[in-house]
């Protein structure tokens, strides 16, 4: 019984060195939440993990600072430059085009589809021999 009940004591023991901090600026709780004292020197933060929070908050400043600039996607076509939104055909070349300059002959392609075809047909039909027979 006795060793339950320290076990039960340990678990439910707070530290000292944590304080009270009161919330009152949330709407629905009005009870205090224990937060670490700052002056205790076993919670301490070192040096470089400091600096490195300190540089993160520089980039986030920074990146909230800038407005994204949003992209317009259009044809790649040559002299088309037509938005194409949602219905953008990426080609295998890499480019987006539009309805009408999808097709590799439209807009002069460079993805060779000759020598990607022979390379598919090798790789999925590998070329069988027979072992060799000895002659008598």
């Amino acid at each position: 019984m006795s060793q339950k009940r320290e076990k039960e004591e340990t678990e439910l023991k707070v530290p000292q060195s944590i304080g009270p901090l009161c919330t009152p600026n949330l709407p629905l709780s009005r009870t205090c939440v224990r937060t670490p004292d700052i002056s205790d020197p076993k919670l301490s933060i070192s040096p470089e993990i400091s600096d490195l929070a300190e540089s993160d908050k520089k980039e986030s400043r920074l990146s909230v600072k800038r407005p994204r600039e949003r992209e317009v996607s259009r044809c790649s076509g040559i002299a088309c430059r037509r938005k194409v939104g949602l219905i953008g055909f990426r080609c295998r070349c890499g480019e987006v085009f539009c309805s009408e300059h999808r097709y590799s002959d439209r807009h002069n392609c460079s993805y060779d589809y000759k020598a990607a075809g022979r390379e598919a047909i090798a790789r999925e039909n590998p070329v069988v021999r027979a072992a060799k027979i000895l002659k008598l």
